[in-house]
C-alpha cells in the first residue's frame, strides 16, 4: 500500500499561497470541503496542465493511470461505437471530476472543447489518499451519486422524449453545470458545437438546427450568437421539456 508523505511545517508555509487558494473551481469541486492538512496533501499530488481545444485528457482503451479535476473550461466525454460513430455521454465543466470509476482502461475519451486547465493526479496515489481522508471519500461518494442520477436522467432523455423536448431539457439544465461562470438569468452559454449537441442528444445536426429554429420562431428563445442564447419564455420551455406542449414538437 502506498504511504502518504507527512506534511511538514515548511511545506505548510511554502504552500500557503498555493494554486488551491486562488482556484476558482475550489468551491465547486471535491476539494472544497477539505481541512487544510488534507488539502495540502491533495495539492502535493496535483500536476497542473493546460489543454488547447481538441486536446485529449483520456483516450478510450488507454490505461486508466490518472484522475482529473477540471478547474476551468469545458470537456466533452464520449465513446466510439464499433462502426465508428461517436456518442457523447456528457459535458464537464469547472469543478467536475473525471476518471474515478475507470477500470484498468478508460472506457471513454475526453477532449477539451475550449481552453481547459485541470489538476491531474496519479490514480494509485489519489486512491491511497482517499482511503485515509474520510472527507475526500465522502465528497467523491456524493459526486458519484450525482453522476448516477445524471446517467438515469440521460437515459430518460434519450428514450422517451421528442427532439424538441430533448433540446429544451438540455437548454434548461446546461447553466447549472458551470457554476464558476455564472450568466445573467435566462442566458445560456453553448461552448459546444451543434454537432456535439446532436451527438449528446442522440439526434442529427439537422434535427438540432430545426428544433432551435422552431424554438426561436415561436419566441421561446433568442439566439444571440453561435455560442449564446437567451431563454425568453422559461415557463413555456419547461412545459416543452416536460412534454406538456407537444404541438411545438
Amino acid at each position: 500500500m502506498l504511504q502518504l508523505r507527512p506534511i511538514s511545517a515548511e511545506c505548510v508555509a511554502r504552500r500557503a499561497a498555493s494554486a488551491c487558494d486562488s482556484c476558482g473551481a475550489r468551491a465547486f469541486s471535491v476539494c472544497g470541503g477539505l481541512a487544510e492538512q488534507d488539502l495540502l496533501r491533495l495539492d502535493a499530488l496535483a500536476e497542473r496542465i493546460n489543454l488547447r481545444p481538441g486536446e485529449a485528457l483520456t483516450r478510450q482503451g488507454d490505461p486508466a493511470d490518472h484522475l482529473f479535476n477540471i478547474t476551468s473550461g469545458s470537456v466533452r466525454v464520449f465513446g466510439l461505437m464499433p462502426d465508428g460513430r461517436r456518442q457523447i455521454t456528457g459535458f464537464l465543466f469547472s469543478g467536475d471530476f473525471l476518471g474515478l470509476a475507470a477500470e484498468a482502461d478508460y472506457a471513454f475519451s475526453a477532449e477539451a472543447i475550449e481552453p481547459v486547465t485541470v489538476c491531474r493526479f496519479d490514480a494509485r496515489e489519489y486512491r491511497a489518499l482517499m482511503l485515509r481522508t474520510p472527507a475526500l471519500e465522502a465528497q467523491l461518494f456524493r459526486r458519484m451519486s450525482h453522476e448516477l442520477t445524471a446517467a438515469r436522467d440521460q437515459m430518460m432523455l434519450l428514450g422517451r422524449k421528442t427532439a424538441v423536448e430533448r433540446l429544451a431539457s438540455f437548454l434548461l439544465d446546461l447553466p447549472t453545470h458551470d457554476p464558476a461562470r455564472p450568466t445573467a438569468p435566462g442566458h445560456v452559454r453553448l461552448p459546444m458545437t451543434r454537432s456535439e449537441i446532436a451527438d449528446y442528444l442522440g439526434l442529427t445536426i439537422e434535427t438540432v438546427s430545426r428544433a432551435l429554429t422552431r424554438l426561436k420562431t415561436t419566441g421561446v428563445i433568442r439566439l444571440l450568437s453561435l455560442t449564446e442564447l437567451r431563454i425568453e419564455q422559461p415557463d413555456r420551455l419547461r412545459a416543452i421539456a416536460q412534454g406538456e406542449t407537444r404541438s411545438c414538437a
